[in-house]
C-alpha cells in the first residue's frame, strides 16, 4: 500500500513497472533491510521474484522482517543471514559464508547505518565503521562475484549530512566528546560513502559492474531545533519526514532502472542524478594524504592496507 507516502511537496520517482520475469534468476543482497527505507526497498524488489538475502545483526528483528517481506511481496525466497558490521571479523565470516552458499550476486545494496555513539571492538568509531569501513570491506570481498554476474550493480546509501563532514582522522579511533554524540562521525561516514563510490566507479570501468550513491530524501523534522538530534540541527532541516516507501524510491530506481549505466559513480536524489557538495567533489581532500594516520594494516582487516588511499581501495 503506497497511499501513506506522506511526501508533501517532495517529488517522487515514477513507479517502476514490475517485470517479474526479468528478475527471477537474480540474487539481491541487502545490508540493513530489516526496517525503514531498507525494508521498504526489499519488499518492492522481492515482488519482482528475485532471491533476496537480508544481512542483519539482530536475529529476532531479522526474522520478523523476513516474515513481513515474504507476506507483503508473496516471495518465499527471502532469506536471513547474520552480519554484525561493528565487527570486521563478522564481515569476513559473512563474505566467506555467502560466497560458499550463493552462486550469484546481481545487486548489492549497502543500506545499513547507525547514528550511535561508541567504539567498536576493532577500535574504531562505531558510526564510521558500521556506515563505511565495513561496507567498504564487504563490497570488495564480494566484487569478484559481482563481476562474474555482470551486468550487476552496487547501491550505496549516503545522506545530505555529508555536507557537514569534518574529517579528523585521529578521532576515528579515539572518539572525542562531540563525536560521541554521533553527529560528526555520522557526517564523515556519509562523505566517505560518496568518495568510495566515485573511486569504485572508476576502477570498475569496463567490467559491466556499476555503482550509484543514493540520498534517500532530505530528512525533515517536525521538531523544533532544540529538540532535534545533532545531524538535524547541523543541516537546519525543517519539513516533514519522508515515509519509508517514499524514501525507498531512489534506491529502487538505481537498482533496476535501465539506461543509467553511464552514470555510474554519480549521486541520485529523487531518482535524478545530482551534483554532490563541493566537498564530495574535491580530489584534493586532506584525507587522501592522511589516511596512514589510522594505521589500519593488511593483517587486521584482510583487505585494507597502509597506503594513502586505503580508505577507498587496497
Amino acid at each position: 500500500d503506497n497511499g501513506d507516502a506522506g511526501t508533501g511537496n517532495i517529488s517522487i520517482c515514477p513507479r517502476i513497472r514490475l517485470r517479474r520475469e526479468d528478475y527471477e534468476s537474480f540474487l539481491w543482497l541487502f545490508l540493513g533491510g530489516n526496517s525503514g527505507i531498507g525494508k521498504a526497498t526489499a519488499v518492492d524488489l522481492a515482488r519482482r521474484g528475485a532471491r533476496v538475502i537480508l544481512a542483519c545483526r539482530d536475529k529476532a528483528k531479522g526474522e520478523s522482517a523476513v516474515y513481513d517481506i515474504r507476506r507483503e511481496s508473496g516471495n518465499s525466497e527471502v532469506i536471513l543471514m547474520i552480519l554484525d558490521l561493528a565487527s570486521l571479523n563478522s564481515v569476513r565470516a559473512f563474505a566467506q559464508s555467502f560466497l560458499a552458499s550463493e552462486p550469484r550476486l546481481d545487486i548489492l545494496i549497502n543500506n545499513a547505518g547507525v547514528f550511535q555513539a561508541g567504539q567498536t571492538a576493532d577500535g574504531f568509531d562505531l558510526a564510521f565503521q558500521v556506515n563505511h569501513l565495513s561496507h567498504f570491506l564487504l563490497t570488495h570481498l564480494l566484487l569478484d562475484q559481482l563481476k562474474c554476474c555482470a551486468p550487476s550493480r552496487i547501491v550505496i546509501l549516503s545522506s545530505s549530512a555529508h555536507t557537514s563532514a569534518k574529517f579528523n582522522f585521529g578521532t576515528l579511533k579515539k572518539p572525542n566528546k562531540w563525536m560521541m554524540k554521533g553527529a560528526e562521525s555520522y557526517c564523515n561516514s556519509k562523505l566517505a560513502n560518496i568518495l568510495h563510490a566515485r573511486e569504485l566507479a572508476k576502477r570498475l570501468e569496463g567490467t559491466n559492474v556499476t555503482c550509484y550513491v543514493v540520498h534517500p530524501g532530505e530528512w525533515k523534522s517536525r521538531s523544533k531545533a532544540p529538540q532535534m538530534e545533532p545531524p538535524l540541527v547541523l543541516l537546519g532541516l525543517r519539513q516533514e519526514f519522508l515515509s519509508h516507501w517514499a524514501g525507498a524510491q531512489t534506491s529502487i530506481h538505481c537498482a533496476t532502472e535501465e539506461g543509467i549505466e553511464r552514470l555510474s559513480g554519480r549521486d541520485f536524489v529523487d531518482c535524478q542524478p545530482k551534483v554532490p557538495s563541493p566537498l564530495a567533489c574535491d580530489d584534493q581532500l586532506p584525507c587522501l594524504g592522511e589516511l596512514v594516520a589510522l594505521n589500519i594494516s593488511w593483517e587486521r582487516t584482510g583487505l585494507l592496507q597502509r597506503s594513502r588511499y586505503f580508505l577507498f581501495f587496497p
